[in-house]
């Protein structure tokens, strides 16, 4: 799998739960892919930001579907605006 593959696959997985996010009042969006295609950063937006469950939701929600797309991800990590 290229890079471009790579990247087109996380942003399909984003894609995917995003929905869910927003019906939240957030969001979230792609920052980069590093270390080999195997970490992925993320910024959550919105009420994402500032929710209690965000490590939840990043670890269960978006990490999972990511893998899912891109099984050789191997963390999911958000960074702070």
């Amino acid at each position: 799998m290229t890079t471009e593959d790579i990247k087109l696959n996380v942003e399909k997985a984003l894609d995917e739960i995003r929905p869910f996010l927003q019906s939240d009042g957030g969001d979230i969006s792609l920052v980069s892919i590093e270390n080999d295609n195997t970490l992925v950063k993320v910024q959550l937006e919105g009420a994402c930001t500032s929710c209690a469950v965000n490590q939840m939701t990043l670890k269960s929600g978006v990490e999972m579907t990511i893998k899912k797309y891109v099984p050789q991800i191997e963390s999911v990590v958000n960074i702070d605006a």
